[in-house]
């Protein structure tokens, strides 16, 4: 009687430590899979729209120095002396210690006199062409 209790505790036993069966992972898979579907498009679009906040951040902050220049040197840097005029010590003082780049690392455009104030600066966005629309979208300093 003790021996047939243990055999089916035993078996009892045996028959939880089987597993999973593959018909069930595969759901669980399906489920991850539809998750991740959904939720993958939002991160991605939310990385696109920080690029384009980080860039207009860096614009403002490029504008403070030019700001600054234009109050000790009484005018701004000319289109030929770019942006660059402001990590340079030709005049003794330096207004950025490295001239910051758009969140795509490109180059930011710079006009003196501007077409849209006294100085525009423009990222050209994603695809680093003049134009586009969405994240590609150029960003000027002139935009609120």
């Amino acid at each position: 009687m003790q021996n047939s209790m243990k055999n089916k505790q035993a078996q009892a036993l045996r028959h939880k430590e089987q597993g999973f069966t593959l018909l069930e992972i595969m759901v669980v898979l399906i489920i991850i899979g539809v998750m991740a579907a959904i939720v993958a498009p939002r991160f991605i679009e939310r990385a696109d729209e920080a690029k384009v906040d980080s860039t207009k951040i860096q614009m403002k902050n490029i504008q403070q120095a030019l700001k600054l220049y234009r109050l000790q040197k009484g005018h701004y840097p000319s289109s030929n002396e770019g942006l660059k005029a402001l990590t340079s010590a030709k005049g003794g003082k330096t207004y950025l210690d490295e001239m910051p780049k758009d969140a795509w690392g490109n180059n930011f455009v710079y006009l003196s006199p501007g077409v849209h104030g006294d100085v525009d600066m423009l990222s050209y966005g994603a695809d680093a062409k003049s134009g586009g629309t969405g994240f590609d979208a150029d960003i000027g300093n002139w935009e609120k």
